[in-house]
């Protein structure tokens, strides 16, 4: 292959990927949406809305929405699992209506960016609620002890070894980034908007 050939190609290759953004930006909000909506949706199920205690009873954000943070440890459920008194101090703390509302506010960031499309200032305001939750969640990182890999007698445990929790929250960094990008999206559509009802 030809210096010239290989050097169209790249040029080609680069052309090509420089046009997809429209496609990938597309596809990113719908993925946030995908994404959002079905974790929302699932805080109906008891065993997701247990599964969030830990973060919750450990968040200066959630904390004080549970009756009694400080015993979450000892009644933590694994999912799937049946026990009565448990998921009677589950219902006691609170557990349920607090992960409801958690669940609401996700599905509700999910609907603000797909509402984009009809309504870009709308799906602006989605972008920068997309922004605050994944902060929001990233701080977990600092205040919930799940997210580290405990001291069992393995010498890898602690900072900067993720355990499952963690690795579930970091991945909020990526979600971070998604936000800015989805709400300057929306901000810049509805700038043409209002720009085009001026000239018109």
């Amino acid at each position: 292959m030809s210096t010239a050939h290989s050097s169209s190609l790249y040029s080609r290759s680069l052309h090509f990927l420089s046009n997809l953004d429209r496609i990938g930006m597309t596809m990113l909000r719908i993925g946030a949406i995908v994404v959002l909506g079905w974790i929302g949706v699932l805080k109906v199920a008891p065993y997701e809305c247990r599964g969030i205690v830990p973060f919750m009873a450990n968040s200066p954000f959630f904390r004080w929405m549970l009756s009694d943070p400080a015993n979450y440890a000892a009644n933590k459920m694994p999912e799937g699992a049946v026990d009565p008194a448990k998921e009677a101090w589950h219902v006691a703390n609170g557990t349920y209506p607090a992960a409801y509302f958690v669940g609401i506010t996700i599905v509700l960031i999910a609907v603000l960016l797909a509402a984009h499309w009809f309504s870009p200032t709308v799906g602006a305001v989605g972008g920068v609620l997309l922004f605050g939750m994944s902060l929001v969640t990233l701080s977990f990182l600092i205040t919930t002890p799940e997210v580290w890999v405990p001291d069992l007698g393995d010498q890898h445990h602690g900072f900067p070894y993720l355990a499952v929790p963690g690795r579930l929250v970091i991945k909020d960094a990526i979600m971070l980034g998604a936000s800015i990008v989805l709400a300057s999206e929306s901000a810049k559509k509805a700038l043409a908007k209002m720009e085009a009802r001026r000239a018109a």
